[in-house]
């Protein structure tokens, strides 16, 4: 109710806005379906057992918490709105997004940014009856903490932590009462080379959000020193049976990242790291495996009702070794206690698609559509936007309502192309399968209006399957990218006589990329471009920390604006 409220606020605060800003005709969308079917989830999922990744497409960085008798879990989200997810799971298996920590404009403004800025690895505890998440928002106001008593919000304004710089915070709760902030940060000294970071905490007053007290290097480069570690990030501690165990992900996000663990009989250490050292890790596979995981990294642990532990962590689906257009994922794995250590995956060892469940879990094993393979239509006749609907920054005017036609998604065109770095009118859903597809029905855009299907990764890499009007009887259907060199091309186009329906579909398989149309007349779907390059929306190509959007998407294009 509180997010339907929130958005009939801002509905009627700036539709009006919107259209006269835009001055623009709505396109309607009637209906987006996306199906997935990928190879690693075609075997049949056996009774007790669940799939890896629990949370497939672009959910990186997660964050986990055991509260009231649920977890809850919580991603990065970028520059995407609403941000930082708020997941919740009776069994750490299945997971429903409940609501997300940004929800309201005046929030945050990611205007100006490139995607893969602002909200970066936001941490959750839970304390007295209180829910907190710590984060950056980076390059767009630092370090802050958000509460609420309730996960599914209302979540409280940024709380701004003065004087504390870096990524990656989390606070720790310890026996006596005192809380701690921990994070990355630049070394207390000048760096010794590229990616030599350190991992730093202070105490905090969280009565007024104000650290306390001195700021001292807990791990400075990472758990060997001597061999140049890069980027310590993402520190966690957790107290088990007198001892402080400090748990950081280390080597980057790519195919070398890790996980790694030191402990100490003081919260201020010293910390003295494991021998077994990482405790995860995907690096020290073939690059030549089948359906191959990489990049496993940036872990965070917790205790089950049955006293086992667990650990969700992101990683990667890859394709040609190196590509993934999917992001990073949120995966689960059973944590191991071995002489006082914990080790969430031996060296040498493949994560597994489908491993053994919680002890507790009960229900059926299905997961969709978390992950598996599956299919989702969305009919646009609900009284808000599903969860699954992102949008790219904050929106300044409310351009997508699904009152003004029930039974359909109005989109009003906005003279922002993909391209900008403000919020362009594009709703995007994630993809999650390395072989999928994605579609919509819509109406004949107005003069001066395109519209269609946009398969978006940032600012400078995307596809867009569109239409526009040539005259009263004729249209033309075209497809555009963007990969990375700063031009928009236009890759194909077919002029058509105006039909009475119109279906847009995108379709990939791994790097190869497909865009259809169907024009409602009998002939099914035709094919506008096929064999296009996919790997254009990978993220190891594109840059940057996310996955594929797919979505609906509309511009004005008697005023467009770019960046």
């Amino acid at each position: 109710m509180r997010r339907l409220l929130a958005a009939a606020v801002l509905l009627l605060a700036t539709t009006a806005q919107a259209q006269g800003a835009a001055g623009a005709p709505p396109v309607y969308f009637d209906w987006f379906e996306y199906a997935g079917s990928d190879a690693a989830f075609e075997a049949p999922l056996p009774a007790g057992y669940y799939r890896n990744p629990i949370l497939a497409g672009f959910h990186a960085d997660p964050s986990i918490v055991g509260a009231n008798g649920k977890f809850y879990l919580v991603n990065s989200s970028f520059t995407y709105y609403p941000g930082i997810p708020v997941f919740e799971s009776n069994d750490l298996v299945h997971w429903k997004q409940i609501g997300n920590v940004i929800d309201r404009p005046t929030q945050l403004d990611f205007d100006g940014l490139s995607v893969s800025r602002g909200i970066f690895a936001p941490s959750i505890e839970y304390h007295d009856g209180t829910f907190y998440v710590v984060t950056t928002a980076t390059d767009s106001g630092g370090n802050f903490i958000a509460t609420a008593g309730d996960p599914a919000g209302p979540w409280s304004d940024p709380h701004w932590l003065p004087g504390i710089g870096g990524i990656d915070p989390s606070l720790f709760f310890d026996e006596d009462g005192t809380v701690y902030l921990l994070n990355n940060d630049e070394p207390a000294g000048p760096a010794r080379y590229d990616g030599h970071r350190a991992i730093w905490m202070q105490q905090i007053d969280l009565a007024n959000f104000k650290p306390v007290g001195p700021r001292k290097v807990l791990i400075d480069g990472g758990v060997e020193p001597e061999k140049n570690p890069i980027w310590i990030e993402g520190p966690h501690i957790y107290k088990r049976d007198g001892w402080y165990y400090l748990s950081d992900a280390e080597g980057g996000t790519g195919p070398q990242h890790s996980q790694v663990v030191l402990r100490s009989r003081e919260v201020w250490g010293p910390y003295v790291a494991y021998a077994g050292n990482p405790i995860l890790t995907q690096r020290d596979l073939p690059a030549d495996r089948p359906l191959p995981i990489t990049n496993a990294g940036h872990a965070d642990l917790v205790e089950g009702p049955d006293g086992s532990w667990w650990a969700v962590f992101l990683a990667s689906r890859n394709y040609q070794q190196r590509h993934y257009n999917t992001g990073r994922e949120t995966y689960l794995l059973p944590v191991e206690w071995r002489n006082g250590w914990p080790l969430i995956l031996p060296a040498g060892q493949n994560i597994p698609y489908v491993a053994v469940a919680p002890s507790w879990m009960r229900g059926e094993a299905s997961q969709a559509p978390s992950t598996g393979n599956f299919r989702v239509r969305d009919e646009f006749d609900g009284p808000e936007l599903s969860s699954d609907w992102l949008r790219v920054r904050v929106p300044k005017v409310a351009w997508a309502d699904l009152r003004e036609r029930p039974g359909a998604l109005a989109v009003h065109p906005l003279p922002e192309d993909l391209d900008t770095l403000h919020n362009p009118a594009f709703l995007g859903r994630r993809q999650q399968h390395l072989r999928f597809e994605a579609s919509t029905g819509l109406t004949r855009p107005a003069a001066g209006i395109a519209a269609g299907l946009a398969a978006f990764q940032s600012e400078a890499y995307w596809y867009f399957l569109g239409v526009r009007s040539l005259a009263a009887d004729r249209l033309l259907i075209f497809l555009e990218g963007r990969d990375g060199s700063g031009v928009t091309r236009t890759l194909a186009s077919q002029e058509i006589a105006a039909p009475a329906a119109l279906e847009l579909k995108i379709k990939g398989d791994e790097g190869n990329y497909a865009f259809a149309f169907d024009l409602g007349d009998g002939r099914g779907w035709q094919t506008l471009a096929s064999g296009v390059d996919g790997a254009v929306l990978s993220t190891d190509r594109a840059g940057g920390f996310v996955g594929t959007l797919l979505g609906p998407f509309a511009r004005d294009e008697r005023a467009l604006r770019s960046k």
